[in-house]
């Protein structure tokens, strides 16, 4: 009898070993191809196991995808909880919550970021369970920052830590050849200085509107793509049909396919058109400005009011560009690269982070968080957003000033 449990205990361990195995390739896949062009195959194939093999550990791809964000969210709530409820200075443990949460975002790079951008590909039950869990992570977190930063609003604290939380979900976007220890130490300082930033005195403005142009009131053309970026973002490109886009901008039947040839044809040019909006953005900021501090903040301010008048074309172009065929997504990413590289240059002249690697990390880190907040409904009505994210992107962006948890900044030498 004794030897009978003892050989059957290394079986589930095998059992559980192997669904979290799969649950890691599967989360690997899906943050580097999207979540519809990776295949119960794909992940068998990288797991080194047959298809049928899968189904012993999760009943469909989407039961993959629930465990994968439902595990991450666990995981980052954990590390919460233990960290928040050690003894100490309010302090000493959000230094310590944020020093944790680098380490992760570098260790394990979906744990942080998928939650945030694949949920929509759940059931409703699904979706709503990692809302909730996320939703107590977050408000775990601000808790403990308004302890110290007596100030803020329960709102004003959850933002400034789903931002911080954009900078730490940033480092799945990009590679980079610094050590670990010293990447997620850079996140670390990143974050702390999201928490501590003061925030600007809330504006009176209303919140900034959208960009979309109004059925009636614009070329069919424009009527047509800022319809299609506004269904897929709702549900998705592939849940998208374009008789459905058709009838959101008043065309009836083949008259759609006058403007656009196919669905990807309209994804494709979603995708140049955020790209074109962000470069010709990047070229006004860098006119008339005597230096690349100058232009950096130029730059800040622009992009905060871009992410947010477009909020449907950044939310697609992030989400869905690796449905497109791969060398046009290829080109995508291409003129990606380029853009950041130019943020990482500004940032690399401007004196804060003078290594190349440090800067794409800096960069990365801003744009996410500005892209992060811009996509979050809840935040849509937001007043003064538009300040509050140049504030934070700054923030992220300029080193030299270093804040503490009493909302103070001071100047940091080198």
């Amino acid at each position: 009898m004794v030897s009978k449990t003892v050989g059957a205990r290394p079986a589930t361990r095998r059992r559980r070993d192997r669904k979290a195995q799969l649950a890691s390739v599967a989360a690997d896949l899906f943050r580097q191809n999207g979540y519809h062009a990776v295949g119960i195959g794909d992940i068998a194939a990288a797991a080194g196991i047959t298809g049928p093999a899968v189904y012993r550990h999760f009943t469909s791809k989407q039961d993959i995808l629930a465990h994968v964000l439902l595990s991450g969210v666990d995981t980052l709530g954990e590390i919460a909880n233990r960290t928040l409820d050690a003894p100490g200075s309010p302090e000493n443990r959000l230094h310590a919550l944020t020093d944790a949460y680098a380490r992760l975002a570098v260790e394990r790079r979906d744990a942080v970021a998928l939650w945030r951008w694949l949920g929509r590909h759940l059931n409703p039950e699904q979706r709503a369970e990692v809302r909730r869990r996320g939703d107590a992570l977050t408000a775990r977190w601000a808790g403990e920052l308004r302890r110290l930063r007596g100030e803020l609003s329960p709102d004003d604290a959850e933002l400034l830590c789903r931002a911080a939380m954009g900078v730490f979900g940033s480092a799945a976007n990009y590679t980079v050849t610094l050590g670990r220890a010293r990447h997620a130490g850079l996140l670390r300082d990143l974050a702390d200085a999201v928490l501590t930033s003061p925030l600007p005195t809330p504006a009176k403005a209303p919140p900034t509107p959208s960009a979309t142009p109004t059925p009636g009131a614009a070329p069919r053309r424009e009527v047509l793509l800022a319809q299609a970026t506004r269904l897929f973002r709702q549900h998705g490109y592939h849940a998208v049909t374009m008789e459905e886009i058709g009838a959101a901008a008043g065309i009836a039947g083949p008259s759609i396919y006058r403007h656009f040839a196919s669905k990807a044809d309209l994804l494709r040019a979603a995708g140049n058109r955020m790209l074109d909006q962000l470069a010709l953005d990047a070229s006004r900021a860098a006119t008339g400005t005597s230096g690349p501090r100058q232009v950096l903040d130029r730059l800040i301010i622009s992009y905060a009011g871009t992410v947010l008048a477009h909020r449907d074309l950044m939310a697609v172009y992030i989400a869905e560009m690796t449905s497109l065929p791969a060398e046009e997504c290829a080109e995508l990413r291409r003129r990606q690269r380029a853009y950041v590289a130019e943020w990482a240059r500004l940032i690399a002249a401007a004196g804060s982070f003078r290594e190349p690697a440090e800067a794409r990390v800096v960069a990365h880190g801003a744009l996410t968080l500005a892209n992060d907040l811009a996509r979050a409904r809840r935040l849509e009505t937001r007043p003064g957003l538009h300040s509050e994210l140049t504030e934070l992107m700054r923030a992220v962006a300029h080193r030299d000033e270093i804040g503490t948890y009493t909302g103070r900044r001071h100047r940091e030498t080198f």
